[in-house]
């Protein structure tokens, strides 16, 4: 099934079908976490946005391989391996990859709604509340994407409303060119909202009595096409609209955004944005590399954005994230870089961050990511055993491959002041 941007090419038809399969689903809301606010929750980024030969999308190895190339042994683009142990043989995906007994090595497919059900079971049984959606403004473009974007959608709702977490969607605008914020976000904003409904799904995260919608991607200074009166014209569509509008909105910016430096444009205008929204979250992935550092960022950046966004009366979401390595994703570009570039030191790194930006006022938190092998930050069970040859491939270092998900539980709990804000990890009860 293919969903057309244009709906007299079969959008409608294509976007029901979608609706239907997602219904027996969501009509089952089960109560869990607190759908109602932000406030002391630990919410992940949930990319979704992978694909495998045979998975029926049409997409092929989505990213796992690139170009022609496709997906083998000395061509991938990712760094972790995720752990395939607990999934059923309907999941699991072969690949020309062996582990050291030569074994085939297999990959999972989030088009699969079975898998997507089976990551927020495992959200649930490691306290984390729920995930951001990425969807990504570049990915509207196509019918096949579209439409691998929607499938995901209904499956991250169904997995929601199962489980007793929570989502919300947001809006990744990298990517996008001029003009093409308004053509391609803000017309797939109408059709979520008039044809999946998602704001009125009962797992939806709602804030300050409205439903959230995130918008990534405001202030770079990185050479992005669209300019921030558009970004501005979407915010207040987002927030204004009539029909589409009254929305909690929250914006992910740079690093820079309060001083207008660093990583942000030097534009009064990016404030004059952030003042319209009610969220701000600076996304600091690769701004540090060490805990020392990690509470150094908190203590010069993060205390300060705090005292900003309260005086303007805004919410604050910090991001933190396990660690870092790109290694086979930048190899497929011709570019070199160390694997493990930002070592996770068993958890010590993500804890560090977790708890000095309580330090620093935070009371909720945003996680990157919870699925993301590529730049290895992902969160969720990845392999101490993964494959062997020419793709070098990290671990989590023989700790169970739970265990980032287990301590970004705790992460919650640590801002619902529910353990204290020290350095040491917590202890783990033998299982």
């Amino acid at each position: 099934m293919l969903v057309s941007l244009c709906p007299n090419h079969g959008a409608d038809r294509a976007m029901q079908k979608v609706v239907s399969n997602m219904k027996p689903y969501a009509s089952k809301h089960h109560a869990g976490v607190d759908t109602t606010t932000l406030k002391g929750k630990v919410m992940c980024g949930y990319q979704g946005w992978f694909a495998a030969e045979g998975d029926g999308s049409g997409r092929g190895w989505t990213h796992y391989g690139a170009g022609r190339n496709g997906l083998k042994p000395g061509h991938c683009t990712i760094d972790l391996w995720p752990d395939m142990s607990e999934m059923d043989n309907d999941e699991k995906f072969a690949t020309a990859f062996r582990h050291r007994d030569g074994s085939t090595a297999y990959l999972f497919s989030p088009y699969h709604p079975k898998t997507v059900l089976r990551h927020f079971k495992w959200m649930k049984d490691s306290g984390i509340d729920g995930v951001f959606l990425q969807r990504f403004g570049s990915s509207l473009k196509s019918p096949k994407s579209l439409n691998h974007r929607n499938v995901v959608t209904a499956n991250v709702q169904a997995g929601a409303n199962q489980y007793g977490r929570t989502w919300a969607m947001m809006y990744d605008l990298s990517g996008l060119k001029a003009g093409e914020i308004e053509k391609l976000v803000v017309e797939d904003w109408k059709r979520l909202v008039d044809r999946m409904k998602i704001t009125k799904d009962k797992s939806y995260l709602h804030h300050n009595g409205k439903p959230v919608i995130a918008v990534w991607g405001i202030g770079f200074n990185d050479g992005r096409k669209y300019t921030l009166d558009e970004c501005e014209k979407l915010v207040t569509f987002l927030k204004s609209d009539q029909k589409y509008g009254g929305n909690t909105v929250m914006l992910g910016v740079p690093t820079g955004w309060r001083t207008l430096s660093r990583d942000a444009r030097n534009d009064k205008k990016l404030h004059q944005i952030i003042l319209k929204a009610d969220i701000v979250s600076p996304w600091t992935v690769g701004r540090y590399s060490s805990p020392k550092q990690a509470e150094k960022h908190a203590e010069e950046w993060a205390k300060p954005d705090v005292q900003w966004t309260r005086k303007h009366n805004l919410d604050y979401l910090p991001v933190a994230f396990p660690g870092f390595s790109w290694h086979n994703l930048r190899k497929s570009q011709g570019m070199d870089k160390k694997l493990d570039q930002i070592p996770r030191r068993k958890g010590e790194f993500l804890w560090s961050q977790a708890t000095a930006f309580k330090k620093a006022g935070a009371d909720m938190l945003y996680v990157a990511m919870f699925d993301e092998v590529d730049e290895g930050t992902a969160i969720f069970k990845c392999t101490n055993n993964p494959p062997v040859g020419e793709s070098p491939f990290l671990t989590y270092e023989g700790l169970p491959t739970d265990h980032y998900l287990w301590l970004t539980g705790k992460t919650g709990e640590l801002m619902r002041n529910k353990v204290p804000a020290t350095r040491k990890m917590p202890i783990r009860a033998s299982r």
